[in-house]
């Protein structure tokens, strides 16, 4: 009995590890962040933007409400300078950049 306990126990942990190390929407948002937006911008708390014309991620929320910033993603965010590249995300994309700039808030 209460090897029959054990051995479904197991087998339920096992089922559920996986689930536990995927990776959250804010951390693949973090990821994505890292990957395109790093080289200009501080995409944490705390650190200055490394090209100092670019604002931090963190103080976007003060300019555009994050959620209005999906369109944009989505379309293709292209500005007036030529430092900025043209970048267009997928829609998971976008929940997961979202996602993480709204823990920056």
């Amino acid at each position: 009995m209460l090897q029959s306990a054990l051995r479904h126990g197991l087998i339920g942990l096992l089922l559920i590890t996986p689930a536990l190390a995927a990776p959250t929407a804010e951390q693949r948002g973090k990821a994505l962040a890292r990957a395109n937006c790093a080289r200009c911008h501080a995409i944490d708390r705390a650190s200055r933007s490394p090209l100092e014309i670019a604002p931090p991620l963190r103080n976007l929320h003060r300019r555009y409400p994050i959620n209005s910033l999906g369109e944009a993603l989505a379309e293709g965010i292209y500005t007036g300078h030529a430092d900025m590249p043209a970048f267009e995300f997928s829609p998971d994309q976008i929940h997961d950049l979202l996602s993480y700039l709204k823990t920056l808030e």
